[in-house]
This record gives C-alpha cells, sequence and structure tokens, in this order.
C-alpha cells in the first residue's frame, strides 16, 4: 500500500515555528499600530519620522507575509495566481529532489572517491583486531545460525528441502555423469587402480584358509550330487574330503597366482579386457538411449524409495542437532573457528599491504555495479514517495524544517522596511532643502 504522508511524530520544531510566527506577527501589529498613531497625531515633526517608519514597515511586513505564505498555500484562502508555490509544484519538487540526492550522493564517481578515501580494507582490519568486535560478530552470527537452524526444524521446511534434494536427484542425468567420470578415469590410467585394489582384494580372500576349505566342501557336495557311485567308490580307496582340500588348496593357489600375474603385468590380459568393457560401457552410456532410460529410470526408483527419503531425513536431524549442540556451547567448535579466522583476517590486514589493495579493489568495484543498477531505482522510489505524500501533510514537513528561517525573513522584513523608510524620507526632506 502506497505512504499517503510523511510519518508524523511529536516534533518540537512546531512549538518553535509557532513561537517566531507570533514575533513576526507582533512586528507586523505593532508597525500598523505605529502607523495608526502617526495619523492620529498629524504626522507632523517626530510623528512624521514614526509614519515614515511604520509604513514602509508594514508594506515590508505585509510583502513578506504574502511571499512566506504564497510558499505554502493561498494568501486567506484566495487562489491568486502563483501562490501556494509548493503544492502546485510538488510533482516537480519530488522529481528535483529525486534527482539531486542520485546526482550529489548517488553518482559513481562520488561514492567511490568516499569509499577510496575512507579505505575499507584497513578500516576492517583495525576493527578485527579488537577483541570486543570479534565476540560481537561471533556472537551476532552464533545467533542468526541457532535461529536458522530453529526454523529448518520445522517440518514444512524439512519435507521442502527433501523434496528439493529428491526434484535435483530425478532432474539429474545420471548416464552423461557416470560417462564424463568413467572417462576422465580411464585417460588417467585410475581404473586400473581399481582393478589393482579388486584384484588385490581377491588375492587376499582367495588365500585364507576359510575360503579353501568353502571351496572343498563345494566340491564334494558337487561331486557326489554328479557322480554319487564314482565318489562312493572312490572313498574306499582314498579319503574324498583330503582329496577335495588338496585340489582346493592347489586350485586356491592357482588363482592366487594368476591373479598376482595379472597384477605384476601391465598389459596382461585381464587388464585389456578391462579396458575394452569400460570404454565399451563408456560408449553404450552415451550412445544407447535404451540403456541411458533404464539406468535414470533405475535411479529414479531409488531417489523416490521411502528408505532414500527417510535416510535424507535422517541425515538433515543428526547434521542440524550436532550444529545446532556445537553453537550452543560456550566453547563451540565453528565459534572459535570463525573467530581465528577472522582474527587472522585482521591481522593479515595489518601486514599485507597487496590484501587490502586487492580487498579495496573488489569493494570498490562491487560498489561500483550496485550503484550503477540501483541509482535509477532509488531515484524513482524518491520521486514515487514524496509524489503520494497528500499536499497539507507535504507542506507541513517543509514548513517545520524551513518555517522558522521564513519567520525570520518577515521579521527582517519589516524591520529593514521600517528603515528604508526613514532613509526615503530623510532623502526627501533633504532634497526639499
Amino acid at each position: 500500500m502506497p505512504l499517503t504522508r510523511p510519518p508524523e511524530t511529536s516534533d518540537p520544531r512546531a512549538a518553535d515555528l509557532r513561537r517566531m510566527k507570533r514575533v513576526a506577527l507582533g512586528c507586523l501589529l505593532a508597525s500598523l499600530a505605529g502607523l495608526i498613531v502617526s495619523l492620529v497625531m498629524g504626522a507632523q515633526g517626530l510623528w512624521a519620522w514614526l509614519k515614515a517608519f511604520c509604513e514602509a514597515a508594514a508594506i515590508g511586513g505585509l510583502a513578506d507575509w504574502f511571499a512566506v505564505v504564497a510558499l505554502f498555500r493561498h494568501p486567506l484562502g484566495l487562489p491568486i495566481p502563483h501562490t501556494a508555490l509548493i503544492p502546485q509544484g510538488k510533482h516537480r519538487i519530488a522529481d528535483s529532489l529525486a534527482e539531486f540526492v542520485r546526482d550529489n550522493f548517488l553518482h559513481p564517481e562520488v561514492l567511490l572517491e568516499k569509499l577510496q578515501v575512507l579505505n575499507p580494507a584497513e578500516r576492517l582490519g583495525q576493527w578485527l583486531r579488537e577483541p570486543v568486535n570479534l565476540a560481537q560478530v561471533t556472537g551476532s552470527v552464533r545467533t542468526m545460525a541457532v535461529e536458522a537452524l530453529s526454523l529448518l526444524n520445522e517440518q514444512a521446511v524439512r519435507r521442502a528441502i527433501g523434496e528439493f534434494l529428491v526434484a535435483r536427484a530425478l532432474s539429474w542425468n545420471a548416464t552423461g555423469t557416470a560417462a564424463s567420470v568413467l572417462d576422465v578415469l580411464t585417460k588417467s590410467g585410475r581404473h586400473q587402480d581399481v582393478l589393482d585394489g579388486a584384484l588385490s582384494k581377491l588375492r587376499d580372500y582367495l588365500a585364507t584358509p576359510e575360503v579353501r576349505a568353502l571351496v572343498a566342501a563345494r566340491l564334494v557336495k558337487f561331486a557326489s550330487t554328479q557322480w554319487p557311485k564314482a565318489i562312493k567308490l572312490v572313498d574306499t580307496i582314498a579319503n574324498v574330503d583330503k582329496m577335495a582340500d588338496s585340489l582346493s588348496d592347489k586350485l586356491a593357489l592357482q588363482l592366487v597366482e594368476e591373479v598376482q600375474t595379472a597384477l605384476s603385468q601391465p598389459d596382461h590380459s585381464v587388464r585389456r579386457q578391462f579396458d575394452a568393457w569400460i570404454l565399451e560401457f563408456i560408449e553404450r552410456l552415451r550412445q544407447d538411449p535404451e540403456f541411458a532410460r533404464e539406468v535414470n529410470a533405475m535411479k529414479d526408483r531409488v531417489v523416490q524409495s521411502d528408505d532414500v527419503r527417510a535416510y535424507l531425513d535422517g541425515v538433515w536431524t543428526e547434521v542440524r542437532a550436532t550444529l545446532e549442540q556445537d553453537l550452543r556451547r560456550e566453547d563451540s567448535v565453528l565459534m572459535r573457528h570463525l573467530d581465528q579466522s577472522l582474527a587472522a583476517l585482521g591481522d593479515r590486514l595489518s601486514r599485507d599491504p597487496s590484501l587490502v589493495q586487492a580487498i579495496n579493489e573488489h569493494v570498490l568495484s562491487a560498489a561500483g555495479r550496485m550503484v550503477g543498477s540501483m541509482r535509477e531505482g532509488i531515484t524513482r522510489h524518491i520521486a514515487s514517495t514524496v509524489k503520494a505524500w497528500d499536499d497539507r501533510s507535504l507542506v507541513r514537513q517543509i514548513e517545520l524544517s524551513v518555517g522558522r528561517d521564513l519567520q525570520f525573513i518577515r521579521l527582517n522584513g519589516t524591520l529593514v522596511g521600517g528603515v528604508i523608510g526613514l532613509l526615503l524620507y530623510a532623502v526627501t526632506i533633504l532634497a526639499q532643502r
């Protein structure tokens, strides 16, 4: 809703204005009374001098009264041309005021010159070197952070965050990202490191007694199922379990040696097959639309599952609780780190002129862009705000600001007019003689 009048408060200037109006009016009435008395007394001798003074004073006082009143309203309510100048010219005054502020306060060169003299980086360094100021900053940040976390704990906000993350995940092209990541890994050879790690784990796994025992048990079970009569016949000659253990040991040893060979030879067939498979997989991710749809559909099902949503909500709850608990402690790790960082910045600003210069340049550049983008908007805001004021309130505010000084004009007009009247009467007397 637009503002229709300036804010009105109990203004002490109103009492000063009323007092000066009474003084100016009293001088005018005194001059009129002196004029009447001098005329009644015949306007001869000293009375003639009184008449000359009071007559000119009354004319000067009335003329200045008319001039002052004509600025704000129609004298005696009469619609005399070129009166009530301020209400009549409100739109022009609003535009002129806005342009004055724009050209004298919001001009980029003026602001940048003042900022350059101010040296904001050096002043920031001096300010940050005061422990009281650091405590004030960290205290304010702590309060705002706790309030922000309390806000984010609301169910609606948490739901909005979850929906935002899910929406972002659904819009994410998983196949394109996967292809790009794999392409980077293959070009730098990092995929071979992954293969080395997998082979090393496989070698260690095959070398364990538990795996050999499991392989032996599986061999016995499989042979007993497939060739039960042959196994019974062999078991009468030699122990099948011991034969299986021996065979599993040799098989595991052979596999371990094969894995070890693959690890030691950069051009091993396993590595070449792995390279070919990776390149084929990347190409399929990029060129096969059906495969890309399947991968993204799988990603969407995972993202939209209740388990993922519950996990995201649980992660946020734990993170928020941890942050809030730390912020509420007197020895908060986050606040201590912030305090140390700000203190280090203040100390460095006092010792590093190049950093001071760099920060000042950034501040001046940002201020220049900001002023350039906001200048016209602020100008229009000032003009539209003043134009929205009603005439009576606008006149009242201006009259309170300058009305007391204008009453001195009335007072001076009365007194100076009287003195000029005396001078003119004296010149007339001298001319007659």
